[in-house]
């Protein structure tokens, strides 16, 4: 009988180192599995830092080509890559550099490159600064519109685009001088900007192959007739223009002038470039009123008066 049942703890201790051996073959095979998935998790993990990698240094290469807020607009998702275009009303912007085509002839295209490419991330800068949305450079020409991709409302679109305008102008002043010890130029750069605001159709033009986001339409030929139309250092702006920054800036008697395409006479006005940028126009608003003051242009009569009608509303109150 004892014989028997030291067989049978026998039988069950072998049956027992067996179930063990078993388990540490499964630990050992599932360690084996778990080191074998960290190892695929830990490669995927490295491509796809590799891809993402790859993915923004191809995107910084591609905001070189493309304007801040379309490029934002692209790898944001806003924007597909589609042939589409929609109406808006924009502020259209064009400038170039007066007799270009003579300084040209006149420098090396080493200096020529090099002093075009500092003008134009001169103005750049600017354009950016205002947020304006950068269509093209075409030479030394630069198409800038404001109200698309994003719109501060016409007015205020308007507003940025004439004050980027005099802030450009008044750069060019300042690097009188510049020109001649930096590039040899006999004088000094000088630019010429229209600006004309209405409707166009804006988004991407072109194939399925090839795009361009730009605007057209003839609020566009009239800016760019206009900048055409300036003088050497002027800003010119159309009556659409004008008549949504009129009270914000100085203006010279207006003048009708005959435009290429156009049927009818146009009226444009130069503005007055005094020193006044976006710190020298006080807005003011709240529940039931807004005023607007150019410090610049402001009568201080018209502040006397405007204290009186305050006084009169506050006693009916």
């Amino acid at each position: 009988m004892d014989e028997t049942n030291e067989v049978k703890e026998i039988k069950d201790l072998k049956r027992e180192v067996a179930k063990l051996r078993l388990e540490g073959n499964l630990r050992k095979s599932l360690s084996n599995q778990l080191s074998i998935q960290k190892k695929i998790a830990d490669d995927a993990k490295a491509e796809a830092e590799s891809k993402s990698k790859q993915v923004e240094a191809i995107s910084n290469k591609l905001a070189k080509y493309l304007s801040p807020q379309i490029h934002e607009q692209i790898f944001s998702g806003k924007q597909d890559a589609e042939v589409k275009s929609t109406r808006k009303k924009l502020t259209v912007f064009f400038s170039d550099i007066v007799g270009f085509t003579d300084i040209s002839d006149e420098l090396e295209s080493e200096e020529m490159t090099n002093l075009l490419n500092f003008y134009l991330n001169e103005m750049s800068q600017i354009a950016l600064k205002f947020g304006g949305t950068i269509d093209k450079y075409i030479g030394d020409a630069l198409m800038i519109f404001f109200g698309d991709p994003e719109s501060e409302g016409p007015e205020k679109d308007a507003r940025k685009c004439v004050e980027m305008a005099l802030e450009m102008q008044k750069l060019m002043n300042e690097l009188k001088g510049h020109w001649g010890k930096h590039y040899s130029l006999k004088k000094d750069l000088q630019i010429r900007i229209g600006i004309n605001t209405g409707f166009c159709t804006v988004g991407n033009f072109g194939s399925l192959e090839r795009l361009d986001y730009t605007a057209i339409g003839s609020t566009v030929n009239l800016a760019s007739r206009l900048e055409g139309l300036a003088g050497p250092g002027a800003i010119l702006i159309s009556e659409d223009t004008h008549s949504l920054v009129a009270n914000l800036f100085n203006f010279e008697t207006p003048k009708e002038v005959e435009v290429k395409g156009f049927l009818r006479k146009i009226k444009c006005f130069k503005l007055n470039q005094v020193d006044m940028l976006k710190d020298d126009v006080l807005h003011i608003n709240g529940r039931g009123f807004e005023i607007k003051i150019n410090k610049h242009l402001i009568d201080h009569r018209v502040i006397e008066d405007l204290k009186k009608e305050l006084d009169q509303v506050n006693g009916t109150n």
